[in-house]
């Protein structure tokens, strides 16, 4: 039954269908590891989800181009001329948009040089690590649960009582923009991680008990997947 599989790879030197298997999985756990790094230690403002799950994708797909190339010189430079037409007609901005374009180029050159294994493995694969990224929204980040603006009437050097009230209530609060406005005051905005999100009102009302503090507004804030 699976003989079509196992037998059906027309090239000069037919592919070990188990070890690429093993090379494939392998390439899929090594780019988990490096997307979990990014994750963990990104701390700038360009965060994007997407290229997180390129990080996971592409070394699959730079695998099964080994495996197709196959010390093949002219099938490697047949690739290189396919993607200097797509790279010349196209200009992806998205880093995922990008990897499924060189997943067809994939599986047309797999197909094209007659290697059908690989074409049906590493397509199944894709599509079950595409399939269990966007399940599980892998590269998704929630380090806040709300955006805080608010408006400071008092010297800034009495804002140690705004910090203790987001200490009782938050987890974590950072300070992301502090400007003057014409009142003479202090616009403050804070990305704060609660600790009990239901318990969100009991700090709205704190903070307008709390003198010094004009005006204040509270919007949720998304997962940092796209920022």
């Amino acid at each position: 039954m699976t003989d079509w599989l196992f037998r059906g790879d027309y090239a000069a030197v037919p592919v070990n269908v188990p070890v690429l298997l093993l090379a494939l999985l392998l390439a899929f756990v090594c780019g988990q590891m490096i997307a979990w790094v990014y994750m963990l230690t990104h701390s700038g403002l360009s965060y994007s989800r997407s290229f997180v799950s390129s990080l996971v994708v592409l070394p699959v797909l730079t695998a099964g181009v080994m495996m197709v190339l196959a010390n093949n010189l002219i099938t490697a430079f047949g690739m290189m001329a396919v993607f200097a037409i797509v790279r010349f007609r196209n200009i992806l901005r998205d880093t995922l948009d990008t990897t499924y374009v060189l997943c067809g180029l994939v599986m047309g050159m797999a197909c094209g040089t007659q290697r059908f294994p690989v074409a049906v493995v590493v397509c199944l694969l894709i599509v079950l690590i595409m399939v269990y990224l966007w399940f599980t929204g892998f590269g998704s980040r929630h380090r806040y649960d709300i955006i805080l603006n608010l408006s400071w009437a008092r010297p800034t050097g009495e804002l140690a009582q705004v910090r203790t009230l987001l200490d009782r209530h938050s987890r974590r609060a950072h300070c992301t923009s502090q400007r003057s406005n014409a009142a003479g005051g202090v616009d403050l905005s804070y990305r704060v991680l609660l600790r009990d999100p239901a318990r969100l009102d009991d700090l709205l009302k704190e903070l307008d008990a709390t003198a010094g503090v004009e005006r204040y507004s509270s919007v949720p804030a998304q997962d940092e997947s796209e920022i």
